[in-house]
């Protein structure tokens, strides 16, 4: 049974209760050495996945239907998130904008692979189809059923940090290749790093982002696997979810119990992937320039700006709270650190607003964001998120730490009265505001959940140093490096070693100041 057939009425995509139902498929999920028997009640992701339904039940809401969802353009007479069609005007890019806005909101920017991040490639599929030359009709097929159903779909790219300075033929055991092709698809073994959120996904894109599809064909393809199909095994790293469910309160740890997306071990013990599934294969050049050419690039930066920006408004909301409870709001150093995270968001908001406002012509008529203003998020976003953190760390200090040790300490009498007289907050504020606000901001910052994040917004698009290499050869490949040179020797054409070359400049005075100042009197 196919994941969308989990839906009632194929003319919308699933509602929360379908998509929980649509993942108690058999699915091999492991963690702390047993099997999860099912992924929407094991107490790793019980309360994740709940938070992923709250998406879906928001398409059909009448309160927010409206903003989130369009007519489908396959056909099928239904309605889907906006995210999932291809832009055709600003208006759409500005309607998709405000969707992944919506969205990220209901997990306040911190779920970042929720269903919409993917739809940034597979919206592009029916448009951009003849890129994928023999495989264009699969290309065709996956768009319409992905934004029928809303299918939540993720991807594995990076090869796993195992012998990566080895060459192709030696890797073949780790870095996931064709073992066998027959007439009815192909058999693929191999693992993937790292499958954020893949064990709550339909499906898996895999694709290679490496140079080694050069060396062997074998490890030239992208294709589409079911999280249920034979031989897909996912290998989940700790559960913060889990410890706080098991350890605390809600109160303790509201962000790492219900928003962990956790992130897997993926592989691919000699998995069967039908021709139909397949997008490219032996294809190096494809693979190579797919993440650019199927504007995926565009798109996921589009999405995941409009994420990050939701989240940066959480961060300075939570840190303007902060302040006034510890009564750090008052020193003009704290007020301008909160000035600089209000700018940071400020400041993606503007490339998130280019990207809508600013678009680029495509294939069939089609819109994508704007590629400058998608790379200079990729390349800003690294530097911002560990910059707010450490703003947090040097203006709130040993209050992120000032903490009773759980919200059952409200309950003993003999402890709360002194709760109540040596952790109350500033600015008239109870000690039980102040203590929960404290713990949210310690949970944001200063958990594994935390922890997980600052090094997820660190190389969610990729190495700092590849991003910054990739504007680079983007600028040489067109014009805008040349250009930026020839604003240059404008400049230097306006003089030569022997004065300026034009007549909008006077000559040097060459000591004569005085015998002018005279004439000119």
């Amino acid at each position: 049974m196919r994941s969308e057939d989990h839906r009632s009425d194929k003319t919308r995509p699933f509602t929360g209760v379908e998509y929980l139902a649509s993942l108690r498929d058999g699915r091999e999920v492991y963690i702390n050495g047993e099997r999860v028997k099912d992924v929407t009640t094991h107490p790793s992701m019980r309360n994740s996945v709940r938070s992923l339904a709250r998406l879906y039940d928001a398409l059909h809401d009448p309160a927010t239907k409206d903003v989130l969802t369009a007519p489908t353009d396959t056909g099928n007479g239904g309605y889907t998130h906006k995210f999932f069609k291809h832009a055709r005007s600003v208006d759409d890019l500005v309607g998709q904008q405000t969707a992944i806005d919506q969205w990220a909101r209901l997990t306040y920017g911190w779920m970042g692979r929720t269903a919409d991040y993917k739809a940034s490639l597979m919206n592009t599929l029916s448009v951009n189809a003849e890129w994928y030359g023999d495989y264009a009709q699969n290309a065709r097929n996956w768009h319409d059923r992905t934004q029928e159903a809303g299918l939540f779909l993720n991807h594995a790219i990076v090869n796993p940090p195992i012998d990566r300075h080895k060459p192709a033929e030696h890797v073949k055991d780790v870095f996931v290749h064709v073992t066998k092709e027959t007439d009815a698809g192909i058999y693929v073994s191999g693992a993937k790093v790292v499958a954020t959120s893949s064990a709550l996904t339909h499906y898996n894109l895999l694709a290679q982002a490496s140079a080694t599809v050069t060396e062997d064909p074998s490890l030239s393809l992208t294709f589409i696997a079911p999280m249920n199909a034979p031989g897909v095994k996912m290998f989940c790293r700790t559960s913060y979810e889990e410890t706080a469910n098991l350890t605390a309160q809600p109160f303790d740890y509201p962000l790492s119990s219900r928003f962990d997306e956790n992130d897997a071990i993926l592989v691919l013990d000699n998995v069967f992937v039908p021709w139909e599934d397949v997008l490219i294969y032996k294809d190096a050049r494809r693979i190579l320039s797919f993440t650019v050419l199927s504007g995926f690039m565009q798109g996921f930066c589009f999405q995941g700006c409009g994420r990050f920006v939701v989240k940066l408004e959480f961060l300075a909301g939570l840190l303007a709270k902060a302040l006034r409870a510890t009564g750090g709001d008052a020193f003009r150093g704290n007020q301008a650190m909160l000035g600089e995270v209000i700018a940071l968001r400020h400041k993606f908001k503007a490339f998130s607003d280019t990207m809508a406002r600013n678009p680029v012509d495509w294939v069939g008529g089609a819109k994508l964001p704007n590629l400058e203003a998608a790379l200079c998020y990729r390349t800003f976003m690294s530097d911002a998120y560990p910059r707010i953190i450490d703003i947090v760390r040097r203006s709130i200090a040993s209050g992120l730490i000032y903490l009773p040790s759980s919200a059952k300490d409200f309950a003993n009498p003999e402890i709360d009265r002194y709760l109540s007289q040596y952790v109350r907050g500033s600015n008239d504020m109870g000690h039980i505001e102040r203590i929960k606000i404290m713990k949210l901001l310690w949970d944001a910052t200063g958990t594994e959940f935390g922890g997980r994040h600052a090094l997820y917004e660190l190389n969610y698009a990729g190495s700092p140093e590849d991003v910054r290499l990739q504007v680079l050869k983007g600028a040489e490949k067109g014009r805008i490096l040349r250009d930026m040179e020839a604003l240059v020797d404008t400049c230097m054409g306006d003089y030569d070693e022997k004065g300026w070359t034009g007549e909008t400049w006077l000559q040097p005075l060459d000591g004569r100041a005085g015998d002018l100042l005279n004439a000119a009197e």
